[in-house]
C-alpha cells in the first residue's frame, strides 16, 4: 500500500510522533470530544439546538424526555453484505456505533418541543416557559 503513495510511510511516522506527543502533553480526559457536536442558540422566545449526526437515518435517532432531561441517542449499525467483492479494510475512519448526550430542560415547555432532521443535522426547537411574574411582599414578624 505504501508503495503507491510517495512518502506515505514517512508522513505516517510524523503523524504517530505528534499523536504520541499530544497524548503525553494533554490528559486523555481533556481530549475526549462529545459524542456529537451541538450548537444551542437563544432565539428570543425559544432555544434552537442543532446536533450534527451525519450518516444517520431519522429512524436511527431517539429523543427521550424524562425527569426534566432530554436524551438524544443515535445508533448506527453497518450491515454486512457477504460478497467476494468486499475487501478487507486497510483504514476505517467512519464511525459505527451508538452516541448519546443528555441536556437539562429546566425552563423549557416540554410539551411544545419540536424536532426535525435534514441533511445530517437534527434541529430541536425548545420553547421557553413564560416567565412567572415575581411578586414581592413584606412578611411581618409576630
Amino acid at each position: 500500500m505504501y508503495g503507491l503513495v510517495p512518502f506515505g510511510r514517512m508522513n505516517q511516522e510524523f503523524r504517530n510522533l505528534f499523536d504520541d506527543m499530544e497524548r503525553t502533553m494533554f490528559p486523555a480526559v481533556q481530549m475526549q470530544m462529545p459524542a456529537f457536536r451541538t450548537d444551542i442558540q437563544d432565539a428570543g422566545d425559544h432555544y434552537l439546538l442543532k446536533a450534527d449526526l451525519p450518516g444517520m437515518n431519522k429512524e436511527d435517532i431517539e429523543l427521550k424526555l424524562e425527569h426534566n432531561m432530554l436524551t438524544i441517542s443515535a445508533k448506527h449499525e453497518e450491515k454486512k453484505e457477504e460478497s467476494k467483492e468486499d475487501g478487507t479494510y486497510i483504514c476505517r475512519e467512519r464511525r459505527v456505533g451508538s452516541f448519546q448526550r443528555t441536556f437539562d430542560m429546566t425552563g423549557i415547555q416540554e410539551d411544545a418541543i419540536s424536532a426535525s432532521y435534514e441533511n445530517g443535522v437534527l434541529t430541536l426547537t425548545l420553547p421557553k416557559q413564560s416567565e412567572v411574574p415575581k411578586t414581592s411582599r413584606t412578611i411581618s414578624i409576630q
